[in-house]
């Protein structure tokens, strides 16, 4: 069983709160961490048909079936729940009597906020990252990586990943998207999927994908909210403060799970994905992703940002660490270069930032002055 590097968050959160909600994408492992890090706690699955009903007409039954200290998956199917839960933890003043579990993040945000406020404590968990595997012993070459992707069924079933994500983002469109809203044509929004897979790591232009998709614009803005909602999507925020005047203001797109993206481009053998036109932002959204794992996994707030002036400067990564800023670029060669840290001098002096990196493929690693060239499957080293 790998090790997940939230562990110890989880476990400190739940000595400090009455409820930890574990939100993330679907089969990011949510269950088995919870299960696993508290298996002395009751499980119920909010999915089945049989409780789910049983919560939303007798939730008191419910909770006599299912007392505390209990694991609750999916709560987002009956958030009704909450208000039940707030009164019970009020009452019995105890830490760490429920364990929340939920795939559709602005929802259940939402809920909480309403019904939890101060009462629980919030985690995101996302697939495995390089960490993780690295410290299972399993250790993977760049396109491996970026063709198999993070989701843990892929590596405790050993599933063929094309097959597997298939399989995943059918059951996306099938069921949570039918239950998040009614999108009345599922063929166009096929389409705009893959279109926004050819446009990763790219600022978003959303005027340019309403006209190849054949949408309005506020449509494609409503569909985006359903992506991020769900965890298919990470939108990444430009940095403008202190720079405003000169910087960009639209979001760059990632998705969460590279190989969900590799599947949604086309790529269905390894060796396809090195060879990609669009290997540069296939290998920048799984750098990207990484480093949200790592904060999130730390308990961090991801303060990541992407930087670009109207004189097409730019890098693909500010990390805000404190009050410095530091920028990072992202290479997908496996050969350094010089050219790689060119910019990121200029990027120092305009944010006086005392370091930086280049993240790339290759195995060399040195220190150039305040530039330190590392390999991707390092990256969790820059956060700490």
């Amino acid at each position: 069983m790998i090790e997940r590097d939230i562990t110890n968050e989880l476990l400190f959160l739940s000595t400090q709160y009455p409820v930890v909600t574990i939100v993330g994408p679907r089969q990011a492992g949510k269950t088995t961490l919870s299960q696993q890090v508290f298996p002395e706690y009751h499980y119920v699955n909010l999915e089945l048909p049989e409780w789910r009903s049983l919560a939303e007409e007798d939730p008191q039954a419910f909770f006599r079936t299912f007392p505390s200290p209990l694991i609750i998956d999916e709560i987002q199917r009956v958030p009704s729940l909450l208000s039940y839960i707030q009164v019970q933890v009020d009452r019995d003043q105890r830490i760490g009597q429920y364990i929340l579990t939920g795939s559709h993040q602005f929802q259940l945000q939402q809920a909480i906020s309403q019904s939890l406020a101060g009462r629980s404590a919030l985690l995101t968990l996302f697939p495995f990252s390089i960490n993780e595997l690295s410290n299972a012993g399993l250790h993977y070459t760049r396109d491996e990586y970026l063709f198999q992707g993070f989701f843990p069924r892929i590596y405790k079933d050993k599933q063929e990943p094309n097959r597997a994500y298939r399989n995943y983002y059918q059951t996306y469109i099938e069921r949570d998207l039918r239950q998040m809203s009614n999108i009345r044509n599922l063929n166009l929004f096929d389409k705009f999927i893959r279109l926004l897979a050819g446009r990763t790591g790219q600022v978003l232009n959303l005027h340019s994908l309403s006209s190849d998709v054949g949408v309005s614009s506020t449509t494609l803005h409503e569909w985006l909210s359903l992506l991020e909602a769900s965890f298919i999507i990470y939108r990444l925020q430009p940095y403008y403060k202190n720079f405003g005047k000169r910087t960009i203001k639209s979001p760059k797109i990632y998705f969460t799970d590279v190989g969900l993206l590799c599947y949604l481009l086309g790529i269905s053998e390894i060796h396809q994905a090195g060879r990609d036109p669009l290997i540069g932002g296939i290998f920048e959204n799984m750098v990207v992703m990484e480093a949200i794992k790592n904060l999130l996994n730390k308990g961090k707030e991801p303060k990541l940002f992407f930087y670009r002036d109207n004189n097409q400067l730019e890098v693909d990564l500010l990390y805000q660490n404190g009050r410095e800023l530091v920028p990072i670029e992202i290479k997908s060669a496996m050969t350094y270069h010089p050219s790689f840290r060119q910019k990121l001098d200029r990027i120092c002096r305009i944010m006086d930032s005392s370091q930086a990196f280049v993240i790339y493929a290759g195995e060399t690693e040195i220190q150039l002055e305040n530039v330190k060239i590392m390999n991707y499957a390092n990256t969790n080293q820059i956060f700490g």
